[in-house]
């Protein structure tokens, strides 16, 4: 079968290769026939070698994906050939640790992921587990499906990680994927006022930040983004800033803007030391709160929410033939658009 393999360190080392269809399912596993498979920030990062954890070479990338089951093992009960389904990440966890005994296996300290420690989505088949399958409501479509996962940190995010109430006002660092599904999260809380942060390269990705619900659109090159946040509301700063960037200098501007007693919640990754005094945390009292992944609730809760029309993170995206792989990757990566998926069975 076709995917795209990572196949080794070094920037630019991916590229499409023949590998053999995942065989020899165990009796819990599931062989999904992938219809559609997003592109992740992370996948980008691993193409161009920058990423801060470590990669199992050769890999095949893709962790956002649907599809079709075309086989399931002996002891499968819930899902049986031509469901349509979605997976969610981890391709392994250790079941025992007191994390995947109490539902959050997403901290599980040996948590394998799909595209990264174990081969991924971006194939015409990829194999996982039956405990991770989610089936998808009938009025969904596959594409819309593969976003499933991006939208899930969101809500993990914003849902849960965060204390949101109506009429705060909310800020968010960041108009990639996983900042604009937090908009549109952000939004289903009544927000009094719902500003979104990204710079001149990010116009045409802030402008679906607009359709998904945003009020103010601020341009960190062009304008002083601790200024123009103060300036609305009370002068004390936003309830709740949701940091989607990961890179040294937001975290900084949200310690700075974030009103007292107010908090923070940190969704992206960034190797770079922080350089710079926590003290204002401190001092103002507020809460900074990491979000990682997502759980199997949130899955469910998401695909209803999709079923019911509630959330659509399609207007942010667009699609390719998997043989124009690099046109996806490369167009994701200039910020031509928010997000890239894939169809490996056209």
């Amino acid at each position: 079968m076709k995917a795209v393999v990572n196949y080794s360190a070094g920037s630019g080392a991916v590229e499409i290769r023949d590998v053999p269809i995942p065989s020899n399912l165990g009796p819990n596993d599931v062989l999904i026939q992938v219809k559609a498979a997003g592109v992740c920030g992370s996948d980008l990062h691993m193409y161009h070698d920058i990423q801060g954890f470590p990669v199992n070479r050769p890999v095949t990338l893709g962790h956002e994906y649907s599809g079709i089951v075309a086989d399931v093992g002996s002891a499968v009960s819930l899902f049986k050939i031509g469901d349509r389904v979605v997976s969610e990440t981890p391709s392994y966890i250790c079941e025992t640790c007191i994390y995947c005994r109490t539902g959050l296996y997403n901290l599980c300290p040996d948590r394998r992921g799909f595209g990264v420690l174990e081969n991924g989505a971006m194939a015409e088949y990829v194999k996982t587990r039956e405990a991770i399958v989610h089936k998808v409501p009938d009025n969904v479509s596959f594409e819309k499906a593969a976003m499933t996962e991006p939208t899930c940190v969101a809500y993990n995010a914003v849902a849960h990680h965060s204390q949101i109430r109506p009429g705060d006002y909310v800020v968010v660092f960041g108009p990639g994927p996983i900042g604009l599904m937090c908009v549109q999260l952000a939004k289903m809380f009544s927000p009094g006022r719902l500003t979104i942060v990204g710079t001149s390269k990010d116009k045409a990705r802030l402008e679906i930040a607009k359709q998904f619900g945003a009020d103010t659109l601020i341009i960190a090159d062009e304008q002083n983004v601790v200024e123009e946040i103060m300036s609305h509301g009370d002068g004390f700063g936003p309830d709740l800033v949701l940091d989607a960037v990961g890179i040294s200098i937001t975290l900084k501007q949200s310690i700075e803007v974030i009103r007292p007693g107010g908090q923070i919640t940190k969704i992206g990754w960034g190797p770079a030391p922080v350089g710079f005094t926590l003290d204002p945390l401190i001092q103002k009292a507020a809460r900074l709160q990491g979000s990682f992944s997502h759980n199997y609730p949130m899955w469910e809760k998401v695909l209803l929410m999709m079923g019911k029309g509630e959330i659509d993170p399609l207007p942010m995206t667009k699609t390719y033939d998997i043989k124009d792989w690099k046109a996806a990757f490369d167009e994701m990566d200039s910020l031509v658009h928010a997000k890239s998926i894939i169809l490996p069975n056209l």
